[in-house]
């Protein structure tokens, strides 16, 4: 069970509260709690990075909605961790505290690894594939490491050149009262070095656009709005950080005979009314191949049959749904002389039940009105 506290209540906010509130409750904290004026306070340092963390998951409209619905336990899939101290912290909120308090990163923060982008990617599959899996090849656009320069940005023989601005610090310092006033350097704009002869092939980006092919394992039983993740294959990462995810989002064409509702199949199969009534053995389409069906005598319009164990295998268990048939009776059309005399004959047969089976309703009626 979870022991931390609930991100509102640390905010001091209601759970409707808008950003602009989350952001004025956060700036009050930070300023509260900021380091450079609690130095030493362990209380202080713990109570800064709460409000960080409550801060950074709800005016993220994604991981607050996960938030709301599941509390601390729906953010464990989305990637947040929390912070792993106030490098992450002021990384993330630099803009934020230059802007109301002066005061940034306590030491260069643009450098510092950080991870690549996540990447998507819609797939399109038929019925079959989506049912029992498959494997295929996508290509993605994406970035990459300069293999011309190995991602330092520089043209060959040459190397990044320490700021003369900030020193290679990242920020220019300036004292304010009580505070250290820390700011993003102009000339360098954080990173504490400067390219003066770029690499001409990716310009001194470090890297490059490139199409590369990626091999992906569907599992049997993928359906619209699937989502699977490619771990590492999404942009890469700036100064030494991982790279991001490929996720790849499944769209599934619809089938010209079945039709899918959760992990049962459903179709529907034509037969006569003969059939119907005096029952038969007939073949129907399976994802498997054709399969006998019994079809019972008296079967009635809209009657289901099923082959159990024959529909979609279950993304979680494996285990694989029904198909459900429903059972379409026809009316014949185009009848010879010799077909209509036999069913005048069947419906004076019928006729006799019918007025029979009546009379002994009628009379049962009228005998207990009577009694």
């Amino acid at each position: 069970m979870s022991t931390k506290r609930d991100y509102y209540e640390i905010l001091g906010l209601g759970r409707n509260a808008t950003n602009d509130e989350l952001k004025a409750n956060y700036r009050k904290l930070a300023l509260k709690y900021h380091p450079d004026r609690n130095p030493g306070d362990k209380e202080a340092e713990e109570k800064f990075k709460e409000a960080a963390e409550a801060y950074e998951v709800l005016r993220d409209s994604q991981k607050r909605s996960l938030y709301d619905q599941y509390g601390h336990a729906g953010l464990e899939g989305s990637g947040f961790s929390g912070f792993g101290g106030f490098e992450d912290i002021f990384s993330s909120f630099g803009d934020i505290f230059e802007d109301f308090f002066g005061f940034g990163t306590r030491r260069r923060s643009r450098t510092r690894a950080q991870r690549g982008a996540d990447l998507r990617y819609d797939l399109t599959l038929n019925f079959m594939d989506a049912a029992f899996g498959t494997e295929t090849e996508i290509t993605v656009e994406k970035m990459e490491v300069c293999p011309e320069c190995n991602g330092n940005r520089c043209e060959a023989g040459t190397s990044p050149e320490t700021c003369q601005q900030c020193g290679g610090m990242g920020q220019v310092s300036r004292n304010q009262g009580f505070f250290t006033v820390r700011t993003t350097c102009p000339v360098c704009r954080g990173e504490g070095q400067a390219i003066t002869h770029p690499c001409p092939s990716c310009r001194g980006t470090g890297q490059e656009v490139v199409r590369k092919k990626v091999s992906v394992k569907i599992p049997a039983g993928v359906d619209n709005g699937s989502r699977l993740r490619l771990t590492g294959e999404g942009e890469p990462g700036s100064y030494g950080g991982p790279p991001g995810d490929l996720y790849v989002f499944i769209y599934v064409e619809s089938h010209e005979f079945f039709e899918r509702r959760d992990t049962d199949i459903i179709c529907s199969v034509p037969i006569s009314f003969i059939q119907a009534a005096l029952g038969d053995k007939i073949m129907v389409p399976t994802l498997n191949g054709d399969k006998e069906l019994k079809i019972p005598k008296g079967t009635q319009p809209g009657d289901l049959l099923h082959f159990h164990g024959a529909g979609i295998p279950s993304l979680r268990t494996g285990k694989r749904g029904n198909q459900v048939i429903q059972v379409d009776i026809k009316t014949p059309t185009h009848l010879s002389k010799k077909q209509e005399a036999l069913l005048k004959e069947f419906t004076k047969l019928e006729a006799g039940k019918l007025s029979s089976k009546l009379k002994n309703i009628l009379k049962g009626g009228i005998s207990e009105a009577i009694g």
